[in-house]
């Protein structure tokens, strides 16, 4: 190799050979393994503790605004998909729960699957219900590609829940209950991009985004926090990820796990697995999602704010509050009338 060849054609030019691939391939899979067991095995270990924090926040001086200064501190990754009118409705949250429901007390069972329970108090203006309610499964599907070879996708996979927005509250406008109109029509059968619900949320969907477009191009004083693809945090409650069922994805971990038993004793399997350069399989759900990024914020959610909940909450004493008191003292005085104002996050 000569001296002088950039680091550019020095790694265009290897190709990593077939068995060293396949090394690396198994290996993986083996860190896999074992980081989702030693998840699984956390996630007993922590229970207790976390029953011992929701007695602190129980306490009637805690409960009343620790979630608002736990979000008020939030990471980036979460922090940016709060607008500030959500953040005007999740200041009444009055508790959040956070379970890997799949696990139980003896550390078996899916560790990955996330259910979060959003408990709100009665000072909420925007919509009907005290307990939302958003599940998540962790799931794996063997697909094929164009050509014919396989390919694996795993992630969280979810159903759309419906939230009853009082009049003129509705912060997803429109987006949610049109993919809680989907899945109800698809529950009844048919090809769902054969469905009128399919095109109309496809229209709104593009309506949304016409209309956050504008929005944006609007002048503010404070830049608006939340300005990503999936628009109001509370669209959230319409992520599904994909449509896997819990025997596909069964069918799927065992074709898996006996591929890499038969590696790691170093016998051969079928080389039919699609690479890179592969067509990806058509999947409508780009088309629909309304939170794309839902599998991101729920795992930011689980893993970051949940545990740490109660490092943000002391935080929250130590640093200037993230929301902007004026406003929340003046959506206080306004809730009376049904009527949300903008709440307006302070600039970092």
């Amino acid at each position: 190799m000569s001296s002088g060849q950039d680091l550019a054609e020095r790694i265009s030019e290897p190709v990593v050979p077939q068995e060293v691939q396949r090394d690396i391939t198994v290996l993986e899979q083996q860190f896999v393994r074992a980081e989702v067991e030693q998840l699984r095995q956390s996630i007993v270990s922590f229970r207790p503790l976390f029953e011992k924090r929701a007695k602190i926040v129980a306490h009637p001086e805690v409960q009343s605004n620790f979630w608002l200064r736990v979000l008020s501190n939030a990471p980036a990754d979460i922090d940016e998909y709060i607008t500030p009118a959500d953040a005007a409705i999740l200041g009444s949250l009055k508790n959040l729960n956070v379970e890997r429901f799949e696990v139980n007390e003896k550390g078996e069972g899916e560790p990955r699957s996330i259910r979060f329970t959003f408990e709100f108090n009665g000072e909420n203006p925007a919509f009907d219900e005290t307990t939302l309610v958003k599940e998540f499964y962790w799931r794996k599907q063997v697909l094929t590609t164009p050509s014919g070879k396989k390919r694996t996708w795993d992630g969280l996979v979810s159903e759309p829940v419906r939230i009853n927005w009082k009049k003129d509250m509705d912060l997803t406008k429109g987006l949610l209950d049109a993919a809680c109109d989907l899945f109800d029509a698809e529950k009844k059968g048919g090809v769902r991009h054969e469905l009128p619900e399919f095109e109309k949320l496809v229209v709104k969907l593009a309506e949304v985004e016409a209309l956050n477009d504008e929005e944006e191009d609007e002048e503010d004083e404070y830049p608006l926090q939340g300005q990503t693809q999936s628009g109001s945090f509370f669209n959230f409650f319409g992520y599904r990820g994909s449509d896997v069922t819990a025997e596909q994805s069964a069918t799927a971990t065992k074709e898996e796990n006996e591929r890499l038993e038969k590696l790691l004793k170093g016998e051969k399997v079928d080389d039919d697995e699609a690479d890179d350069d592969d067509e990806d399989v058509d999947d409508d759900f780009d088309t629909i999602e309304v939170f794309p990024e839902g599998q991101d914020l729920a795992i930011a959610l689980a893993e970051d704010l949940w545990p740490n909940a109660l490092k943000y909450y002391v935080q929250s004493f130590e640093e200037a509050p993230d929301f902007d008191e004026d406003d929340l003292e003046e959506f206080d005085d306004e809730s009376e009338d049904d009527e949300a104002p903008p709440l307006k996050k302070a600039k970092k």
